[in-house]
């Protein structure tokens, strides 16, 4: 029976060739989209649920009261986990993580950068490693051992065996290879290439015992049947009662929390203070999108079977008078939409083979399809299922309730009913397009916004270099053999590069200072000397800190607008405030500047003196000599006081440019899709408008003989289509504005959406569907009237 209504269903879609393809062809292109925001979605809702203690894993997190609101931050200080070790028995085992330390690592000859993270030996209990090689028990209790990945080992050592291997840490240390795990794998969230312990850091002096520095990540694994909320209340005032027992000029308020490791990567937005929202809001968004355009592309299907009614009338009339019953009728419809749900799946899996590496690219993942395992066809053959169900259930239903008599007498003309179905489904088709086009334009305007922001520094010709091997031992004589290749113009030494934001803090306060005003969060930024010239800061009165002249400047601070006015000075230069335990002198006001997201708001800054400590040197290149030349004088300098260390140098506009890099990706797959589905709407519009042409040939052709024009009767089988699109737009434009401010309200600077915002969708989804319409209507138009009166 089965074989007998798919050799039907086959003799029909060949019988009606044109709207088979734009059924396959439509319906491939969303099954495609849909499977790749799938496949997407499925790597971020996977990310570190593989180990196998991750039900008791959790994140030691703070929380706050931050301008009268609470929030909540992962940053925790390095002395923290040991002391909750030594406290708390229901902790099974903890790690500390202390990440992105690029050290040089050196093997006889062979000198390269390695991604290292600090952790406890207890790393290794909380999170599952796999090892290549060496033993788990005791790994890097021995301050001088070191564990590698599986590529780092083979980058540094080739084919030879590692384990035991002496390597050379920054020119300082030499440590042993413990241990080589297997590469960190695509679903975890880590990111490091080899693993150093925390003894390790106290012994090169990256350890400190500040209760108020909260600057690592601390993991714990609680005992089995340890109830959160109980532990939670146990320690919640741990943390802050520890920084308060030193602490004299501001109090700390917060309050720490155990929170699960397994969730974070999806839910990292701390506002509130929990953790409710964060990626898992891009999971939701990019989910109904997939939606979206499956439905679309399902939207024209359901259209085109019912548009055709007439011409399938009869053949139910006949089946009902030969015996055959409703159910036998709809499964009979059910399986022409399977079987065209298959080929669409087959030609959507091709089209997904081509077009994933671009899609990783812009996803920045390496998602793959493995077309060897039987879930993978399962998955596969269910969706086909389920898309040819959801496609083909309301024509089955609607086709096969005609009654016989009325089918057979010719009275048949379809349904009122059934043409204002049709309707509905076209405006939500276009609905569904023009959401996503208003979306796209508003995501594209804020990223241009943010990009136009005036940063309040001069990123052209601007770089920075990190300090490390003995850049610092020797950073006067680098600094002048730099200024005298006159390949740069001025040089500073800083905390943190411009746009990266390392280091914020409370307690800066002045006379005028309230006890309130103790709870105001700056941001900390360094200078040496020369900060102002070399990073392009508007000075708006006194003077620039500048070590090398005034030796007292160690002690004193530039401020931004924000911080004078946060500190309530009207004549801030000279000032005295006081800020981490000193009294700091004010010797100059710089105009507001953007450092960390280019999205923030702008926040209190104060620039420190030197002695504050110092990450980076900036340089500013000479624009009158060529670049490439420029960065080899200065390489030269580099080099010749850092032999060990490869130069490497990062140009500021470039790295501004890469903060938008997840929003920017974002956008594009937005406006991707929505041009998707556009594309699928418009192509089951102009098989509409094909399939009304045609049967209404022989009015068309008497209109062309009573003397209408071309334009009149492109307009006449035009102006109904152009009214769906009209009222899509009307119902597309309050649904988007709420989901766009909805999405804007995470962004401190921000644009406001605006009219014309939704003029250019509207205008854009006319333009597109007249010209859809048109070039159907006018080949209509312009075919012979006795061609079609010849058989009347």
């Amino acid at each position: 029976m089965l074989k007998h209504y798919f050799t039907i269903a086959l003799r029909n879609l060949k019988k009606n060739k044109a709207f088979t393809a734009i059924n396959i062809v439509g319906l491939a292109i969303g099954m495609a989209g849909c499977l790749m925001i799938a496949l997407w979605l499925q790597n971020m809702l996977r990310m570190d649920r593989y180990h196998k203690k991750g039900d008791r894993v959790y994140i030691i997190s703070n929380r706050d009261d931050y301008e009268g609101s609470k929030f909540a931050w992962i940053n925790t200080p390095k002395i923290l986990g040991e002391a909750m070790g030594e406290e708390f028995a229901d902790l099974d085992s903890y790690s500390r993580y202390g990440d992105d330390n690029h050290f040089l690592t050196t093997y006889q000859h062979k000198k390269i950068k390695t991604n290292t993270s600090f952790v406890d030996p207890g790393f290794f209990d909380l999170f599952d490693l796999p090892l290549v090689s060496g033993e788990k028990r005791g790994l890097l209790k021995d301050p001088m051992s070191i564990v590698l990945t599986e590529s780092k080992a083979k980058a540094l050592f080739g084919e030879e065996e590692p384990i035991g291997k002496i390597i050379r840490i920054d020119s300082v240390n030499q440590v042993q290879v413990q241990a080589v795990i297997q590469d960190i794998p695509a679903n975890s969230s880590f990111d490091f290439e080899a693993l150093l312990s925390w003894d390790y850091a106290k012994k090169i002096g990256y350890y400190d015992e500040n209760w108020a520095n909260n600057s690592i990540t601390t993991f714990i694994l609680l005992k089995e049947n340890v109830q959160l909320a109980d532990f939670n209340d146990k320690i919640k005032t741990f943390a802050r009662d520890h920084t308060n027992i030193n602490n004299t000029y501001s109090k700390n308020t917060s309050e720490i929390f155990a929170t699960p490791y397994s969730d974070h990567y999806l839910y990292d937005n701390g506002k509130g203070g929990a953790y409710t929202s964060g990626r898992i809001d891009l999971v939701r968004l990019f989910a109904w999108i997939g939606v979206f355009i499956l439905l679309v592309a399902c939207i024209n299907f359901m259209n085109l079977s019912t548009a055709k009614s007439e011409l399938r009338a009869k053949e139910v009339g006949v089946r009902k008078v030969v015996g055959a019953g409703r159910k036998s009728l709809i499964v009979q419809f059910l399986s022409e939409s399977m079987l065209v749900s298959f080929l669409a799946m087959i030609l959507a899996v091709i089209i997904m083979i081509i077009v994933l590496p671009y899609f990783n690219q812009l996803v920045s993942k390496d998602l793959s399809i493995s077309f060897l395992t039987p879930v993978t066809w399962l998955f596969l053959v269910a969706f086909a299922l389920l898309t040819g169900l959801l496609a083909g259930i309301y024509p089955a239903f609607f086709l096969s309730r005609f009654t016989p008599i009325s089918t057979l007498k010719g009275k048949f003309k379809g349904t009122a009913k059934g043409v204002s179905i049709r309707s509905l489904l076209v405006v939500l088709q276009f609905t569904l397009a023009i959401i996503l086009v208003i979306s796209t334009v508003v995501v594209a305007k804020q990223i241009q916004h943010t990009k136009d922001r005036d940063r309040g520094y001069q990123e052209n010709g601007l770089a920075y270099t990190y300090i490390e091997g003995t850049i610092d031992r020797h950073y006067e004589q680098i600094r002048d053999e730099l200024l005298a290749s006159n390949a740069v113009l001025s040089v500073s030494k800083n905390m943190s590069p411009i746009t990266d934001r390392w280091s914020s803090g409370q307690g800066f306060t002045s006379d005028a200072s309230t006890e309130a005003d103790k709870r105001i969060n700056y941001v900390r930024f360094s200078s040496d000397a020369d900060g102002v010239k070399t990073l392009g800061f508007e000075l708006l009165a006194g003077r620039d800190i500048d070590i090398n002249t005034f030796p007292t400047d160690s002690l004193a601070v530039l401020l931004n607008e924000s911080a004078v006015q946060a500190l309530k000075l009207d004549d801030p230069v000279g000032s005295t405030i006081m800020g981490d335990g000193e009294k700091r002198v004010v010797v100059g006001v710089i105009k507001d500047f953007v450092i960390g997201s280019p999205f923030g708001k702008q926040e209190p800054a104060v620039v420190l003196g030197p002695h504050a400590w110092f990450n980076i040197i900036h340089y500013r290149l000479n624009p009158a000599k060529n670049t490439a030349e420029s960065l080899k004088a200065i390489e030269a300098v580099f080099k010749k006081y850092n032999p060990d260390y490869p130069f490497l140098y990062h140009f500021i506009d470039q790295v501004f440019k890469s903060k938008f890099k997840e929003t920017q990706a974002v956008g594009t797959i937005s406006m991707l899709f929505a041009g998707l589905t556009i594309f699928i709407a418009c192509l089951g519009l102009l098989a509409l408008v094909a399939y009304m042409a045609e049967t209404r040939v022989k009015e068309i052709a008497v209109r062309k003989v009573l003397g209408a024009s071309v334009t009149q009767i492109t307009l006449l089988l035009s102006h109904d289509f152009i009214k769906l699109v009209i009222l899509a737009i009307v119902i597309a434009s309050p649904v988007a504005w709420w989901a766009m401010n909805n999405w804007l309200k995470d962004y401190a600077y921000r644009i406001e959406i605006q009219w014309y915002y939704f003029l250019i969708a509207g205008f854009m989804a006319i333009g597109i569907s007249l010209v859809t319409i048109s070039f159907q209507s006018i080949k209509a138009s312009l075919a012979k009237p006795i061609d079609s009166l010849r058989n009347e």
